[in-house]
């Protein structure tokens, strides 16, 4: 299996998981119990799994800052967890920033709205349809 349908098959997976997640908890919670509950889910399916993993952003060579992804799935993909009533463009350019700071390619934005969950894959680089 090459790695671009690999990682395409972890993604589905994740999904699924969030989904079983939102199924059980509704919408309503804060981030972090989204959060510990993918965590759970994940394990259950025996992916490695990491919480608020730090991210460092290098400038000529210094650390100009330090965020935490969410979730890294497997070191090969960050997920970035929202419930929020809407996603917006600065949620995503997050993620694209936090894939470029780590040099990883594949990211999920995902948000446990009040409606549904609302997925969004991104890449590092540029692809073009």
């Amino acid at each position: 299996m090459n790695s671009s349908s690999s990682v395409s098959k972890l993604t589905e997976s994740v999904i699924g998981c969030a989904f079983r997640v939102y199924n059980q908890l509704g919408f309503g919670f804060l981030e972090s119990v989204y959060e510990k509950s993918l965590i759970i889910e994940l394990r259950k399916h025996e992916f490695e799994v990491r919480s608020q993993e730090p991210i460092q952003v290098h400038y000529d060579g210094h650390v100009v800052g330090d965020f935490y992804a969410d979730l890294m799935v497997e070191g090969r993909l960050i997920v970035e967890l929202k419930s929020v009533v809407q996603l917006t463009n600065s949620h995503e350019i997050q993620l694209v920033n936090y894939l470029t700071a780590t040099g990883i390619e594949d990211g999920l934005l995902m948000n446990l709205g009040p409606e549904k969950v609302e997925v969004k894959r991104k890449f590092r680089t540029y692809l073009k349809s």
